[in-house]
């Protein structure tokens, strides 16, 4: 972490220290991750992503997906110059691809879809040098997002997700799903084209309600930010009195689906309270996606 400006108050040694942790902390705040000062698996990943400048490597599409600061870095040039990659997310998947080539068929190059030293120069010679709208979220923001026709996916071991689903006209729910990891359920929720996704988690030591939209150090999700801020309102207009937040974060469901997304996080309730929160829930996707 030191090499990403991220240095312990004191000396740095094998220790775990407080520092080390509060280091820690630092940067998954930074990476909109959640805060446990603790370095998990999806830490560990994003640290390492951390690492990559772009011209480190070659850039190209392959599976698994390239990722990195780099790719966001490419995503972002290419977004300025009017080219879609499609999200700033740091993964190289197809949307990016299709944006590099366009930019090398502008540029005359060979259209490869790979970040070679000389596309690289000519990115870095058209680069502007202030800031500009990302093609990406202008499109984002007037809703002209990939055309999707299928349903809105409930996923979670919630007492909601069942009623919630129920209740929307396109809504896709089956409780064999909650065991599969995030990644299985993004693979099934980009393949079938969701219009959305809502994902519920039941914290038992958590009060309140929790409502995250994707948000990156780099960009976020206009849409899922308007959808997290519909359901609050209907909540905060509902009889079940709750604390609510809404909070930009890029945990991995968020990240690794690419439709609109929700990912609710709420204490435990009785039936009723769930039954009735859940039908507000269900009320706000509904005009969201329907109006």
């Amino acid at each position: 972490m030191t090499s990403l400006g991220l240095v312990p108050l004191e000396n740095l040694g094998d220790t775990f220290s407080e520092a080390t942790q509060a280091t820690v902390e630092a940067f998954q705040r930074s990476r909109g991750l959640a805060i446990t000062g603790l370095v998990d698996s999806t830490t560990w990943a994003r640290l390492l992503e951390a690492g990559w400048r772009l011209g480190d490597r070659l850039l190209y599409l392959v599976k698994p997906y390239l990722r990195g600061d780099d790719v966001a870095e490419l995503q972002v040039r290419l977004s300025q110059l009017g080219f879609d990659p499609g999200r700033v997310d740091g993964v190289f998947g197809p949307l990016l691809d299709r944006g590099l080539s366009d930019f090398q068929r502008n540029c005359g190059l060979e259209t490869t879809g790979t970040l070679t030293q000389r596309t690289l120069i000519e990115l870095r010679r058209f680069s502007p040098t202030s800031e500009r709208t990302l093609v990406s979220e202008a499109r984002d923001e007037a809703g002209f997002g990939q055309p999707r026709r299928g349903p809105i996916v409930v996923w979670g071991s919630s007492p909601m997700s069942e009623i919630i689903a129920r209740e929307l006209p396109l809504g896709d729910f089956d409780e064999h799903r909650v065991t599969w990891t995030v990644d299985q359920f993004a693979v099934y929720a980009n393949a079938v084209g969701a219009l959305g996704v809502i994902s519920l988690s039941q914290q038992p030591q958590w009060d309140g309600i929790h409502l995250h939209y994707w948000s990156s150090y780099k960009s976020y999700s206009r849409r899922g930010e308007q959808l997290a801020s519909a359901v609050a309102n209907a909540v905060s207009r509902d009889d079940v009195a709750l604390r609510i937040e809404v909070t930009g974060m890029a945990m991995p469901l968020l990240r690794e689906t690419q439709m609109t997304t929700l990912h609710v996080e709420h204490g435990e309730m009785t039936p009723d309270e769930a039954d009735q929160l859940a039908r507000a829930i269900s009320q706000a996707i509904r005009d969201f996606f329907h109006s």
